[in-house]
This record gives structure tokens, sequence and C-alpha cells, in this order.
């Protein structure tokens, strides 16, 4: 028996280290194609200015400490551990720390404490860190510890925006050495159409995406390290003395304020590694660790070193940085899996920017769009229509706006890093207020990290003016668009719950002789739990009518990445017959598009099992009969009534009211409903319009 036990356990061992091999070859095509394809424009993005070999080995000694520190040691060894149940990037991190301490600044009304049993660690644990009592405290900490969740998603939505656009142009870049009568216009033109059908590809999910782009992304891998080992055999086969951190300290020695400034270009090798965090939801951690520790690391470092030996030999060659390191024999191979690679690291951070806007709009920081689950195994993957086709547009309008590599490597430049300053500083807190990491021990990791993106985001901020505002407006529009939307979220809500309907308020309504109690059964959804919305009055005030049997429903989307399946429909009874109270629970990384047949089975399940395990004492035959009467309301017909609101702005309405909700109800009447993924029939859905006073 013992030895069968132990044959099934290795047998599983075995499926799962196979399973993560698989998937750490599938990360080749989704996570990884940013950072593998930086050699194409890190020299090119560079200023330089008559470099001199001790320049290059100062760079290079530069790219190898970034790539190491940065990708190796703060991602793969300590942000990958800062999961969500599974799920990465700001604001999965910021999920985290609303859940261990009182750190968001969302009001309550959907989280009735008598339901709210998702978080054991937040009712067991009963001291809290110093950081966290602080940030519980301060309204200001809390709402800047949000503004910089939401500077991150934006940050890491340009990533997903300038990635595939200096990519594949760097790429296309290549046609200019053989045929220097192709322009510049045409160079730009061939990248938009290579982007516009990379975009149209989106639609069929991540795993075959990646599964299509992995073998495109292993050439490119293991060829580009065979030519840096041929180039730096060839021209420096010293090359790794600059290894030495001492060739830093002389590169700054010498170049002084021009060695600064040049970190805006250095910056770049790194770019992509958030995407490692963030699609961590498409993958796992295992793979993601595997696929960059044995393949990715060691083929930057030997690329990078084989760049760097032909340009110290060839000073002059920067601008074409890549293509020139290129053997003749292999460089047309090596110019069709350069563009094929580019496309690919377009995807790491396209699949990002669906994920973090999957949340976003979960967590209702941001208006409703259409999220579409393409895989039935892996809830993570998910395809956003509308923001596809937004960042398409953007993508082209960047590549033909900047043209120019180096114009659009200082925007880039902006982007990658902020992003990681932002990770490390919420990192910090997870270490401290989740992981309850000592101070001292967190202060390791914070200094060290900090003072170095602290340096890179000082020299990229100088490139503003030459590019870097790119991001910063993109960044702009779309805080802009999560603030109107949640100001006016939280408007509607401050309304609701400061006119809301009490049961005894409702008790007076349906007794009233004109109230007619109609047969059939009632979903009416509702944004708050504790009393009820004040469209219930103008419904029954208008329709003259009650149904008999109503359930109050609420979709209440949680700071979590996944409910757990006994914990998603909590039931309640408001003392009133045939009225009950539903909370649909979900987390931003559940799958939740149902059908309506099993919408209202669900429902009506938990409903039954409530009903028989909460008799209080009451008879067998009162129980069998009160889940006859839900059947009964069932089997007659199902109507689902849901409101329809906006903002009366009066005279009296402050200017900047008028703006903001002015602004929010567009974005309001152009945005999904909030009910799209329970597929109810149109013919059984009623909605409520009601005027609510700004």
């Amino acid at each position: 028996m013992d030895l069968e036990l132990g044959m099934a356990a290795t047998e599983r061992s075995k499926n799962r280290r196979w399973n993560d091999i698989l998937l750490a070859y599938k990360t080749l095509g989704v996570v990884f194609g940013g950072l593998v394809t930086s050699p194409l424009y890190v020299y090119p993005s560079m200023n330089l200015k008559s470099p001199t070999e001790e320049d290059y080995l100062g760079i290079y000694s530069i790219i190898f400490w970034t790539l190491t520190l940065i990708g190796v040691v703060k991602y793969v060894c300590i942000a990958l551990n800062a999961d969500d149940n599974g799920e990465g990037g700001t604001f999965a991190l910021y999920s985290l720390l609303c859940r261990h301490a009182n750190v968001g600044i969302l009001p309550s009304p959907n989280a009735d404490s008598k339901t709210n049993n998702l978080c054991p660690e937040q009712s067991t644990e009963t001291k809290q860190s110093r950081l966290g009592k602080f940030f519980e405290q301060s309204m200001i900490a809390r709402r800047i510890l949000l503004f910089v969740a939401i500077l991150g998603m934006c940050m890491l939505i340009g990533d997903g925006i300038l990635t595939p656009a200096i990519s594949v142009l760097s790429a296309m870049d290549g046609l200019r050495g053989p045929f220097p009568s192709v322009g510049k216009s045409a160079v730009e033109g061939s990248s938009a159409g290579v982007l516009i059908a990379l975009f149209l590809l989106q639609k069929y999910g991540t795993s075959k995406v990646s599964f299509l782009f992995s073998p495109i992304m292993a050439a490119w891998t293991f060829t580009t390290p065979i030519i840096g080992v041929y180039s730096f055999l060839r021209y420096y086969p010293s090359i790794f003395k600059a290894i030495s951190p001492h060739y830093i300290v002389h590169f700054f020695l010498r170049k002084g304020t021009a060695g600064w400034q040049l970190l805006g270009g250095t910056v770049l090798c790194i770019t992509g590694a958030e995407a490692m965090f963030a699609d961590l939801g498409h993958f796992n951690k295992k793979s993601i660790q595997m696929a960059f520790i044995f393949t990715i690391y060691p083929s930057l470092v030997l690329t990078y070193a084989g760049q760097t030996a032909y340009l110290t030999k060839n000073l002059n060659d920067h601008r074409d940085g890549f293509y020139k390191f290129v053997p003749g024999p292999v460089y047309w191979p090596m110019f069709v899996i350069a563009t094929s690679a580019a496309v690919v690291a377009s995807q790491s951070l396209i699949s990002a920017t669906f994920s973090v806007i999957k949340q976003s709009v979960g967590l209702d920081y941001f208006p409703r769009v259409k999220v579409v689950h393409t895989s039935a195994h892996k809830e993570g993957e998910v395809y956003s229509p509308e923001t596809n086709y937004v960042l398409m547009i953007f993508c082209v309008a960047a590549i033909l706006g900047f043209g120019d590599g180096q114009a659009m490597g200082n925007a880039f430049g902006v982007v990658v890093i902020l992003v990681m300053l932002i990770t490390t500083v919420l990192l910090t807190l997870v270490m401290i207020i989740v992981w309850r990491t000592p101070i001292l021990l967190a202060g390791l990791y914070f200094i060290p990290f900090f003072i170095l993106e602290g340096v890179y985001v000082s020299a990229v901020c100088t490139k503003i003016v030459e590019g870097g505002w790119f991001p910063f407006a993109i960044s702009i529009i779309l805080a802009s668009i999560m603030f109107g939307w949640y100001y006016g979220r939280q408007k509607k809500l401050m309304y609701e719950m400061m006119n809301k309907i009490t049961l005894e308020s409702l008790s007076g309504l349906i007794s009233r002789s004109e109230i007619q109690r109609v047969p059939g059964l009632c979903f009416f959804y509702t944004n708050i739990q504790d009393g009820f919305t004040p469209i219930l009055g103008h419904y029954i005030n208008n329709l003259h009518s009650f149904h008999k049997l109503t359930i109050f429903t609420t979709w209440r989307y949680l700071l979590l990445a996944k409910v757990p399946p006994n914990e998603r429909i909590i039931i309640r009874r408001f003392g009133l017959t045939g009225v009950y109270g539903c909370i649909i629970q979900y987390g931003y990384a559940d799958l939740h598009s149902l059908t309506e047949d099993d919408h209202v089975s669900q429902v009506i399940s938990s409903l039954k099992t409530y009903i028989s395990s909460n008799s209080n004492g009451l008879p067998q035959t009162s129980i069998e009969e009160e889940i006859l009467q839900l059947e009964d309301a069932k089997s007659v017909g199902v109507v689902h009534v849901k409101g329809k609101t906006r903002f009366q702005v009066g005279r009296e309405t402050s200017w900047f009211d008028r703006i903001i909700l002015g602004f929010y109800e567009f974005l309001h009447g152009n945005c999904r409903s909030a009910l799209p993924n329970a597929r109810i029939p149109l013919q059984q859905s009623i909605e409520i319009g009601m005027l609510y006073k700004a």
C-alpha cells in the first residue's frame, strides 16, 4: 500500500515537473518577449558622443548588474513570491495590503461584517504592525497608496503601448542596412502593419498565441547568444572583465553628468521585467523562474557581451548596434527571426494590460469593458476587445508620431523604471505589513533597490521633453478616467446610503392596499445590503406591485484573487415573508461568465440549503412549505430588475461636481452593463430609471 502511494506521489511529481517545463516553454512566447528583445534598441537609444572602449565596458557593466539585481534578485527571487492567490502586478500587491490591513479607501456598504469571513488572517490577527496602523489611521496615506497603485497600473498600460511600438520598429529598421534606399516612412508603415496583424490575433487567447509564438522566441533566445559568443571571441575575448563593478565607478568618474544621462538608455535592458510579475496569473511562479534563470538571463548576458565586444572595435556603430554585429552570412535569417521576435515581444505587455484592466473593472475602479476568458483551465487568461483595439490605435500612433527610435526610447525608459519603482515601494509595504518582515531586513531590500531605481528615474526624467511626455500623457488620461469613474460611483453610493429604504419602510410600502403581490420570482439587483436601494421605492410606487418571492441580489467584487466556492453565495432573511438577501462574491481572478439558468439555479440551490439549515426551531412542514413556495415561484417565471440611474445636476451643484459627474455620465453611458456575465435574457429584464440629486 505504501509502495503504491509512493509511486503515485512520484508520478504526480513527475507530471507537475513536466507541466512546469511546458509552461516555462510557453512563457517564452508571452512573458519574456519584451525583455529578451531589448538588445534591438538599447544601444540605438543612447545618445553616445565620441564613445571609447572604456565607455562601452562601463555600459556593459551597468547592463550586467542591472539585469542581475533587478531581474534575478528583485523579480525572480523576491517579487514572484508576493502573488495574491496566483495573481501578480501592482494591483495584486495593493489587494494584499487591503486584505491584511484596513488601508483601502473604498467605503464598505457591501461589506457586511456578519458575512465577511473571506479573510481569516484578518479575523485571527489581533496585532497589527506599526506601519499598518499608520495607514489605517491616516486617510491621506491611504489615498497616496491608492494613487501609487493606480499610477503603477497606468504606467504598465503605457508599457503595453510602447513595447510593441519600439520592438517592431527597431526590428524593421534592419531593412535600411542592406537597402539604404528604404525610407523612414516605409519602415514605419510596415511596422504599423505588423502590429495591426498582431492585435487581430489576440482574440484567440494567450495559450494559442504563446504556443504559436514560443518557437519563434526560442529561436531568438538561442541564436542571439551564439552570435554573441562568436562576436566577443572574435573582437574582445576578455569582455567579461567588465563584470567587475569598478568599471561602473570609472565610467561615472570619466563621464560625469553625461554618464548619468546615458542611464536613460541602459535602463531599457531590463524592460519587460515587470511582465514577469504582471503575467503571473497566466502561468505560475516556478515556470517563470525556470525560464528566466536557465534561458533568458544567460541569453541576455551573452548577447550584450557580443554587442559590446563588437562596438569596442567599431566605436561609432552604436546607432545600429544590433544588426551591425550580426555576421553577413546570417544577416537575413537573423532579420526574419528579429522581426518575428519583436512581434512576440509585444505580447508580454499586451497580456499584462488585459490582466490589470480586468482587475480594475472587477474592483470598480475602471469603466466596465468586455472581458473574455480565453481558457477553460486558466482563469487568469483573459482578453478584452475594447482594450485591445485602443492599444492598437495608440501603438500605431506612437510609431507614426515618434518614428525615431531614440525619441521613443526616451518615452519607454520613463515607463519602465517608474513601474519598477512603484513595485519596489508596494512590495516593501507587503513585506512589513503582510509578511511581518523585520524593518531592518525589509530595509536591506528597499534601500538598495530604491536608490538604484531612483537614480534611473532621475536620469529618465531629464528626457521628458524629448519624448518622455508621452507615457505621462497616457497615464493622465487613464488616471482621469479612473478618477471620474470612481468619483461618480462613490457619489451614487453615497446618495443610495443616505436615501435607502429601511426594512420598516418596505414593510409599510408592500402592506398598502393598492400594492399587489404578484406571483413569480424576482431578482432585484442592488449595491447595498444595509437597507434597500431608493430605486425599490420608485419601482413599487410606479408599478403598484411586488413579487411574492423577491431576492435582493448584490454582486460583490473583492480585493481578493479567488473566492472559495462555499463562500461564493451568501443568503440571509430580512424578516418579511418571501423576501431574501443574496450576496454573490467574486475575486478579480474568478471566472464568472454564467448562463442565466446557471445563475438562477445556483442562487436557488443556496437558498434551499439556507432555509433547511436555518430553521430556527420551525417544524419540518413549514420548512418544506417554504422550499415548495420557492420552487413554485421559479416555475411561474423569473424576472430580473435593475436600476438605471442618472445624476440630476442643479444650479446649486458645484462646478467641480458638474464637470466630474458630467464626465462620469459620459463614461457610464458608453460602458457595458453591470450584469453582462449573467447573460440575462432581454425578455426577463426590467430597467427602472431614476434621477439621483447630485
